[in-house]
């Protein structure tokens, strides 16, 4: 089949399916080399989940792997069905969630707590796709409490890195220097005026961070915080049949009653963060479309619930993950954007960004030379997506504000969701806005940004 080109103005070709739009790479998107190439080497993020499902669920490496790979076929389904999107894991909630499985002793108990909590919130968020609420959830909420959720989502991502027991302590030198790395090429504005001026600085800039996984990869060895990688050749191997014989309900037991009911606090904290990450997608996607009037970028929240709430879903049955299936991968995202800004030549719709991008991570689980390079630095890798995560929630949560009363509002909810927990933000929020909000005039509001 051909490619459909889209005209200018107009929004990517799809064929219409329901509530999603199918689109296809080289048919109804061009496939984006440079995104698919990022990918590969970016999947070490990606693996970074494995260390946390053999801490806390007990998983050899090759059946963690095994989950990876079934997350990053069902991370395509985005693009595929409408969204996009990068999507990713519901990153500032997995603190919380490990705290919760915690709570369950060490084996098969542990991984029926998390079945019944993924299954959960795969349900709540497919019921509301499937009603449409979503979207109206999103809409309804002030602005004040959008920011705090997103703020708090940012700072509770920095506070995984540098928080006692977080990984900067047994990284410091390594994560210092990539970070420094990773922020200068995505946000400094220095970097910014010279990106065009050379070829081979241009090229660098359109890798995203992947020039920073690679650094990692090199530093840490010099600076003795991680080995040097044994690189291997050939296909990795995840234990598929181990996974579904050992880790999920068909062969440990479907959870108790109980354990849904136990979940029900922790779903609705996961869904706090997940609501603050379809707000942020949204945001960015907006903020992307101004630099290029050439396309109409489409974001649907139902549709957007849909997905993810089905992965979730899915995920509970074939393979429980403590990542959990999250709207967006916001590093990325960022990344992906700001190289679709440049324009069309350089990226041709978002779509084919985002597509390209995952379809690359996908490849590189299954390549052991990539899988073995990126093994010694995985936790330098989450440490560093969460970083930069932090850096683009703060920023865009602030930019939510409208009033002075909306930024201290958020302010508040951000540090106690760090302190307690989502579900206590979200309490908090509600209360001020009652408190300060209710009633209030124009006249009285201060704006942030006169």
């Amino acid at each position: 089949m051909a490619l459909r080109i889209r005209e200018d103005g107009k929004e990517q070709p799809y064929t219409h399916a329901g509530s999603f739009k199918i689109r296809i790479p080289g048919v109804h998107y061009k496939f984006e080399i440079s995104d698919y190439i990022q990918g590969l080497l970016m999947c070490a993020v990606c693996l970074a989940a494995i260390p946390m499902l053999q801490q806390y669920l007990g998983m050899p490496f090759n059946v963690a792997l095994a989950i990876v790979t079934l997350n990053g076929i069902l991370y395509c389904t985005h693009v595929l069905l409408g969204d996009p999107v990068v999507p990713g894991w519901v990153t500032p909630a997995i603190p919380l969630l490990m705290l919760y499985v915690s709570t369950y002793p060490m084996g098969p108990e542990r991984v029926q707590a998390l079945i019944a909590f993924e299954m959960s919130l795969g349900i709540l968020a497919a019921f509301l796709g499937v009603t449409g609420l979503g979207k109206k959830v999103i809409s309804l909420v002030p602005a004040s409490m959008q920011a705090g959720i997103i703020m708090g989502a940012g700072l509770a991502a920095v506070n995984t890195v540098f928080g006692k027991g977080g990984k900067f302590e047994s990284y410091p030198w390594t994560i210092t220097i990539c970070i420094g790395l990773g922020f200068y090429l995505l946000f400094s504005n220095q970097f910014k005026s010279i990106r065009n001026k050379n070829k081979v600085i241009q090229i660098i800039s359109n890798l995203g961070i992947l020039p920073v996984m690679i650094l990692a990869v090199i530093i840490g060895p010099i600076v003795g915080e991680t080995i040097v990688p044994n690189i291997k050749w050939g296909i990795s191997q995840p234990a598929y049949g181990e996974l579904w014989n050992k880790w999920t309900f068909w062969s440990i037991g479907f959870p108790s009653l109980k354990m849904f009911i136990s979940a029900i606090p922790m779903v609705f904290s996961a869904y706090v963060i997940l609501f603050g990450e379809m707000i942020q997608a949204q945001a960015l996607l907006e903020d992307a479309g101004k630099s290029r009037p050439d396309e109409i970028i489409e974001y649907n929240p139902n549709r957007t619930h849909l997905i993810f709430g089905l992965r979730n879903i899915l995920m509970s049955i074939i393979g429980p993950d403590i990542t959990m299936c999250g709207p967006l991968w916001a590093a990325m995202q960022v990344v992906v954007c700001d190289r679709y800004k440049h324009g069309r030549k350089a990226m041709d719709s978002i779509n084919g960004g985002a597509g390209s991008f995952r379809f690359g991570t996908l490849t590189g689980y299954f390549l052991l030379p990539i899988v073995t390079l990126v093994t010694p630095i995985l936790n330098i890798a989450m440490a560093l997506t969460m970083l930069i995560q932090g850096y683009v929630s703060v920023r865009i949560g602030v930019l939510k504000a409208r009033t002075m009363n909306d930024l201290g509002i958020a302010g508040i909810m951000a540090a106690v969701i760090i302190a307690k927990g989502a579900a206590w933000g979200l309490g908090v929020g509600i209360v001020l806005c009652l408190l300060i909000l209710l009633g209030n005039k124009k006249e009285y509001d201060v704006n942030v940004f006169k």
